[in-house]
């Protein structure tokens, strides 16, 4: 991968990375290398993640590559003890993972010093400052040493990202990561015209259909993903919802009930769209559309990781249109439109010819009766 002799070189780094092309190793193995050879005493690296979930993954993923190195890192998130970040980091943690929020509690309590950090990993920079993080990142940023050397990974590079670039980097290499503008090519992507009554008979339609391994549902809000999750159940359907309001434990234990197959059905907004590694998920679900096109790739991506096939699902009305119209700009071509036979649905203009099928007969089912939303 191009980014990482960049990043062992010591120069700072911009890349620009689509999801599931694998960068987490691709700043893990130049942070690992770096640790061996400098054996620092205390913490000497910080990445930083914008979601608690990405941290967790990341901090996984350091210790299966570090194995028997004698590294450690300490994982510092909201919503844990913060006693237990503390008695992590006096044991003697290199490499710091930590979301923005609560590395500053720690800075402020004095926990954690960041004074001997001479490398410094931003992980999704652009959904960081989506997040509303620009404040606590300027303010971490400038409490780290100087000289250090900076690497950011970003989906986008707009404007917010280009100027914590040109604020915080000294001459950064720049690096392109995968195609950032399009879906991996192993997704099949399709639309499903609905009325906004029909769109909870259609997500169990579609669910019911029996090819559906498992798979993520995404809503536009919170409280949304709790009342679809609600109706699946109700359903029969093994489904569980995933959002900023649940607690740290609720979130993990509802993505390591997924990813064993306890669950059919994760129920998500965005949180979920963007770094995590949920290996072998057969579909995407848009229930809601997206605000805009960066947002649905990120979606779709949660399926066909590594080149694996993937099918994303998209229920669109007619008031989705305009967003419709952006995905398949940003794509450059209209998606296959698909109906269901006794599902209300109107028709989303497109030049293709609708293809039209019944559901089968014979299908497993994941209910013992259908309601709808």
């Amino acid at each position: 991968m191009s980014a990482i002799p960049l990043a062992v070189s010591g120069r700072d780094l911009v890349a620009t990375a689509e999801t599931g092309s694998g960068k987490t190793v691709a700043f893990l193995l130049p942070l690992l290398d770096r640790l061996l050879c400098s054996r620092v005493n205390g913490v000497s690296a910080l990445v930083l993640a914008p979601t608690r979930e990405l941290a967790a993954q990341i901090g996984n993923e350091f210790h299966l590559l570090s194995r028997n190195t004698g590294l450690r890192a300490a994982v510092i998130v909201g919503g844990e003890s913060m006693s237990r970040q503390v008695d992590e980091l006096r044991a003697g943690a290199q490499l710091l993972v930590a979301c923005p929020g609560r590395l500053i509690d720690h800075l402020e309590r004095h926990t954690v010093a960041l004074d001997r950090i001479d490398l410094l990993v931003i992980d999704e920079a652009d959904r960081m400052l989506d997040m509303g993080f620009l404040p606590q990142l300027r303010r971490i940023l400038r409490t780290i040493k100087k000289p250090h050397q900076t690497l950011m990974f970003s989906a986008t590079m707009d404007e917010s990202v280009e100027q914590i670039a040109r604020e915080f980097l000294r001459n950064p290499a720049r690096v392109s990561i995968g195609e950032t503008s399009t879906p991996p090519s192993s997704i099949h992507q399709t639309i499903y015209p609905v009325t906004v009554e029909s769109k909870g008979p259609m997500l169990l339609e579609l669910l019911n259909r029996g090819a559906i391994d498992n798979a993520i549902v995404f809503t536009r809000t919170k409280s949304r993903a709790d009342r679809v999750a609600k109706m699946l159940v109700r359903n029969g359907i093994r489904a569980v919802a995933i959002h900023g309001d649940r607690s740290q434990s609720q979130r993990t234990a509802a993505l390591g009930g997924f990813r064993k197959g306890a669950y059919h059905v994760l129920v998500a907004t965005d949180i979920a769209a963007r770094g995590l590694d949920i290996p072998d998920v057969s579909h995407v679900i848009n229930f809601d559309l997206p605000n805009g096109s960066d947002a649905y790739i990120h979606r779709v991506g949660r399926t066909a990781r590594m080149g694996k096939p993937g099918e994303a699902l998209s229920l669109v009305t007619l008031e989705e249109r305009p967003v419709l119209g952006e995905i398949e700009r940003t794509l450059g071509r209209k998606l296959e439109r698909r109906m269901v036979a006794g599902v209300d649905a109107p028709e989303i203009a497109g030049p293709e010819t609708v293809a039209r099928f019944r559901p089968s007969v014979k299908r497993r089912s994941f209910r013992k009766q259908r309601r709808a939303l």
